[in-house]
């Protein structure tokens, strides 16, 4: 079964933001996460865009929001979550494909402007990240 986060309003209408993002350790057992203009800690990944397949959606996020090549080991599972972007003034329905990478290689500077990472502990990383269904993929991969 899959989880869902967020609360999903009766009166609204959402629309559905399709999502893989990938949990990155490093060697101190650390993951990195990205930091948004607007504050919020997320995972790195993000929107499926035309086409592409989970895999190449995360090759291309990785990227733009990191400068990292990665290399996936896994796929931990999929979680569902129903939020409001005030940025976007949309109610979204947001099924997130959550990976883990056991290679990473920074590449380039990130190509997509405004956001920071950084390594945290898995812990600290679950208090910060701002969507359950990411708080879930961590939790998910600390049991493994």
């Amino acid at each position: 079964m899959t989880p869902i986060f967020g609360v999903k309003e009766a009166e609204k209408e959402y629309q559905a933001r399709y999502a893989a993002y990938a949990i990155i350790a490093n060697d101190q057992n650390e993951i990195i996460i990205v930091q948004a203009p607007n504050g919020a800690y997320f995972l790195p990944g993000g929107e499926i865009e035309g086409e592409e397949t989970k895999e190449e959606a995360i090759d291309r996020e990785m990227l733009e929001e990191l400068g990292y090549k990665i290399t996936l080991a896994e796929y931990l599972g999929e979680a569902s979550e129903y939020f409001y972007s005030r940025h976007r003034d949309t109610y979204f329905y947001n099924p997130g494909y959550f990976f883990v990478a056991d290679r990473f290689e920074k590449v380039c500077e990130p190509t997509e402007e405004g956001s920071q990472s950084t390594w945290v502990s898995p812990e600290k990383g679950i208090e910060l990240l701002k969507r359950g269904s990411h708080q879930w993929a961590v939790k998910q991969w600390l049991a493994k």
